[in-house]
Protein backbone atom coordinates (compact mmCIF):
# COMPACT_ATOMS: atom_id res chain seq x y z
CA UNK A 1 0.00 0.00 0.00
CA UNK A 2 1.58 3.22 -1.00
CA UNK A 3 2.38 5.89 1.76
CA UNK A 4 -1.06 8.39 2.09
CA UNK A 5 -3.55 5.94 0.70
CA UNK A 6 -6.23 5.91 3.31
CA UNK A 7 -7.27 2.73 4.12
CA UNK A 8 -11.07 2.44 5.35
CA UNK A 9 -12.11 0.69 8.88
CA UNK A 10 -8.19 -0.14 9.47
CA UNK A 11 -8.92 -2.35 12.56
CA UNK A 12 -11.31 -4.49 10.84
CA UNK A 13 -9.05 -5.24 7.51
CA UNK A 14 -6.58 -6.44 9.80
CA UNK A 15 -8.45 -8.82 11.61
CA UNK A 16 -9.93 -10.05 8.72
CA UNK A 17 -6.56 -10.13 7.24
CA UNK A 18 -5.63 -11.85 10.80
CA UNK A 19 -8.68 -14.27 10.66
CA UNK A 20 -7.66 -15.32 6.71
CA UNK A 21 -4.03 -16.25 7.83
CA UNK A 22 -4.87 -17.78 10.92
CA UNK A 23 -7.57 -20.48 8.91
CA UNK A 24 -4.82 -20.97 6.21
CA UNK A 25 -1.74 -21.85 7.96
CA UNK A 26 -2.56 -21.18 11.93
CA UNK A 27 -0.88 -19.52 14.90
CA UNK A 28 2.81 -20.52 14.12
CA UNK A 29 1.84 -18.08 10.81
CA UNK A 30 0.15 -15.23 12.37
CA UNK A 31 2.80 -12.54 12.18
CA UNK A 32 2.64 -8.56 12.27
CA UNK A 33 4.43 -9.18 8.72
CA UNK A 34 1.93 -11.57 7.74
CA UNK A 35 -0.98 -9.87 9.09
CA UNK A 36 -0.05 -6.73 6.74
CA UNK A 37 0.86 -8.58 3.69
CA UNK A 38 -2.43 -10.22 3.97
CA UNK A 39 -4.43 -6.78 4.19
CA UNK A 40 -1.72 -5.55 1.14
CA UNK A 41 -0.69 -2.41 3.93
CA UNK A 42 2.63 -1.58 5.62
CA UNK A 43 3.97 -2.87 8.78
CA UNK A 44 3.42 0.46 10.33
CA UNK A 45 -0.08 0.90 9.88
CA UNK A 46 -0.77 -2.02 12.60
CA UNK A 47 1.64 -0.32 14.91
CA UNK A 48 -0.11 3.03 14.51
CA UNK A 49 -3.21 1.21 15.38
CA UNK A 50 -2.20 -1.06 18.28
CA UNK A 51 0.20 -0.71 20.52
CA UNK A 52 2.36 -3.80 19.75
CA UNK A 53 1.45 -7.70 17.96
CA UNK A 54 0.04 -9.09 21.28
CA UNK A 55 -2.18 -5.94 21.90
CA UNK A 56 -3.29 -6.18 18.14
CA UNK A 57 -3.80 -10.26 18.72
CA UNK A 58 -6.27 -9.40 21.69
CA UNK A 59 -8.34 -6.97 20.02
CA UNK A 60 -8.94 -9.66 17.16
CA UNK A 61 -9.62 -12.11 19.56
CA UNK A 62 -12.15 -10.24 21.71
CA UNK A 63 -14.18 -8.73 18.13
CA UNK A 64 -14.54 -12.35 17.10
CA UNK A 65 -15.67 -13.13 20.75
CA UNK A 66 -18.37 -10.56 20.26
CA UNK A 67 -19.09 -11.82 16.74
CA UNK A 68 -20.71 -14.45 19.09
CA UNK A 69 -23.55 -12.51 20.38
CA UNK A 70 -25.35 -12.97 17.00
CA UNK A 71 -25.46 -16.63 16.99
CA UNK A 72 -26.06 -16.82 20.54
CA UNK A 73 -29.39 -14.51 19.77
CA UNK A 74 -30.23 -17.27 17.12
CA UNK A 75 -29.76 -19.95 19.08
CA UNK A 76 -32.13 -18.81 21.76
CA UNK A 77 -34.58 -17.85 18.79
CA UNK A 78 -34.59 -21.05 17.92
CA UNK A 79 -35.50 -23.12 21.39
CA UNK A 80 -39.17 -24.10 21.29
CA UNK A 81 -39.05 -24.67 17.26
CA UNK A 82 -37.07 -27.36 15.44
CA UNK A 83 -35.48 -30.49 17.57
CA UNK A 84 -32.83 -29.58 19.96
CA UNK A 85 -29.85 -32.02 18.55
CA UNK A 86 -30.73 -30.18 15.23
CA UNK A 87 -30.10 -26.73 16.97
CA UNK A 88 -27.50 -27.53 18.83
CA UNK A 89 -25.77 -29.24 15.84
CA UNK A 90 -26.22 -26.55 13.76
CA UNK A 91 -24.77 -24.05 16.18
CA UNK A 92 -21.92 -26.02 16.94
CA UNK A 93 -21.02 -26.76 13.39
CA UNK A 94 -21.38 -22.97 13.06
CA UNK A 95 -18.84 -22.13 15.74
CA UNK A 96 -16.64 -24.80 14.69
CA UNK A 97 -16.20 -24.05 11.17
CA UNK A 98 -15.56 -20.44 12.10
CA UNK A 99 -12.28 -19.28 13.04
CA UNK A 100 -13.06 -20.43 16.94
CA UNK A 101 -10.55 -23.50 16.49
CA UNK A 102 -7.97 -21.54 15.41
CA UNK A 103 -8.47 -18.86 17.60
CA UNK A 104 -8.41 -21.68 20.78
CA UNK A 105 -4.82 -22.90 19.03
CA UNK A 106 -3.57 -18.97 18.93
CA UNK A 107 -4.32 -18.44 22.53
CA UNK A 108 -3.10 -21.79 23.91
CA UNK A 109 -0.27 -20.54 21.96
CA UNK A 110 0.93 -17.21 23.03
CA UNK A 111 1.53 -16.65 26.67
CA UNK A 112 1.44 -12.66 26.85
CA UNK A 113 -1.97 -13.34 24.41
CA UNK A 114 -3.32 -15.03 27.67
CA UNK A 115 -2.74 -12.76 30.14
CA UNK A 116 -3.58 -9.75 28.37
CA UNK A 117 -7.00 -11.66 27.86
CA UNK A 118 -7.10 -12.76 31.41
CA UNK A 119 -7.88 -9.46 32.52
CA UNK A 120 -11.11 -8.73 29.45
CA UNK A 121 -12.71 -12.25 29.63
CA UNK A 122 -13.95 -14.81 32.28
CA UNK A 123 -11.83 -17.42 33.02
CA UNK A 124 -11.41 -20.63 30.56
CA UNK A 125 -10.32 -20.78 26.88
CA UNK A 126 -11.92 -17.37 24.99
CA UNK A 127 -14.77 -18.62 22.56
CA UNK A 128 -15.06 -21.88 23.93
CA UNK A 129 -15.81 -20.49 27.13
CA UNK A 130 -18.43 -18.08 25.43
CA UNK A 131 -19.66 -20.42 23.87
CA UNK A 132 -20.46 -22.74 26.95
CA UNK A 133 -22.52 -19.78 27.67
CA UNK A 134 -24.10 -19.51 24.84
CA UNK A 135 -25.56 -23.22 24.87
CA UNK A 136 -26.33 -23.09 28.42
CA UNK A 137 -28.49 -20.36 27.91
CA UNK A 138 -30.49 -22.38 25.04
CA UNK A 139 -30.69 -25.55 26.81
CA UNK A 140 -31.82 -23.59 29.82
CA UNK A 141 -34.74 -22.26 27.77
CA UNK A 142 -35.53 -25.39 26.11
CA UNK A 143 -35.74 -26.79 29.75
CA UNK A 144 -38.12 -24.14 30.76
CA UNK A 145 -39.85 -24.61 27.52
CA UNK A 146 -39.90 -28.80 28.59
CA UNK A 147 -38.08 -29.91 25.55
CA UNK A 148 -35.19 -31.05 28.11
CA UNK A 149 -35.92 -33.06 31.28
CA UNK A 150 -36.31 -30.78 34.50
CA UNK A 151 -33.25 -32.57 35.93
CA UNK A 152 -30.91 -31.77 32.64
CA UNK A 153 -27.71 -30.14 34.40
CA UNK A 154 -27.36 -27.70 31.67
CA UNK A 155 -23.63 -26.05 33.50
CA UNK A 156 -22.56 -29.72 32.65
CA UNK A 157 -24.20 -30.35 29.38
CA UNK A 158 -22.67 -27.51 27.62
CA UNK A 159 -19.25 -27.59 28.40
CA UNK A 160 -19.76 -31.53 27.29
CA UNK A 161 -21.24 -30.42 24.21
CA UNK A 162 -18.59 -27.58 23.44
CA UNK A 163 -15.49 -30.03 24.43
CA UNK A 164 -17.11 -32.95 22.26
CA UNK A 165 -17.42 -30.73 19.09
CA UNK A 166 -14.38 -29.14 20.18
CA UNK A 167 -12.75 -32.53 19.38
CA UNK A 168 -14.33 -33.27 16.53
CA UNK A 169 -13.32 -30.13 14.73
CA UNK A 170 -9.61 -29.72 16.44
CA UNK A 171 -8.27 -31.06 13.36
CA UNK A 172 -7.29 -28.32 11.30
CA UNK A 173 -5.91 -31.14 8.38
CA UNK A 174 -8.75 -32.68 7.72
CA UNK A 175 -11.94 -31.91 6.21
CA UNK A 176 -14.35 -30.75 9.00
CA UNK A 177 -16.38 -33.59 10.09
CA UNK A 178 -19.60 -34.99 8.60
CA UNK A 179 -22.55 -33.35 9.70
CA UNK A 180 -24.07 -36.70 10.71
CA UNK A 181 -20.98 -37.04 13.21
CA UNK A 182 -22.03 -34.34 14.36
CA UNK A 183 -25.50 -35.03 15.09
CA UNK A 184 -24.87 -38.32 16.73
CA UNK A 185 -22.38 -36.36 18.82
CA UNK A 186 -25.06 -34.31 20.36
CA UNK A 187 -27.70 -36.71 20.45
CA UNK A 188 -24.92 -38.98 22.51
CA UNK A 189 -25.04 -36.11 25.01
CA UNK A 190 -28.61 -34.49 24.77
CA UNK A 191 -30.38 -37.41 23.59
CA UNK A 192 -31.35 -38.69 26.68
CA UNK A 193 -32.64 -35.58 28.73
Amino acid sequence: MPTGVSIRDVREQLFAAAERVLRRAGPNALTSRAVTDEAVCAKGVLHRHFDDFDAFLAEFVLARVNRMDAEAAALLGSAGSGTVVDNLTGALTALFESVAVSVVALVTFRDELRVRLRDALPAGVPVLTEAAVMIAAYLTAERELGRLAPEANVDVLAPTLIGAAHMLFADRASAPPEPDSVRRMVFTVVGGM
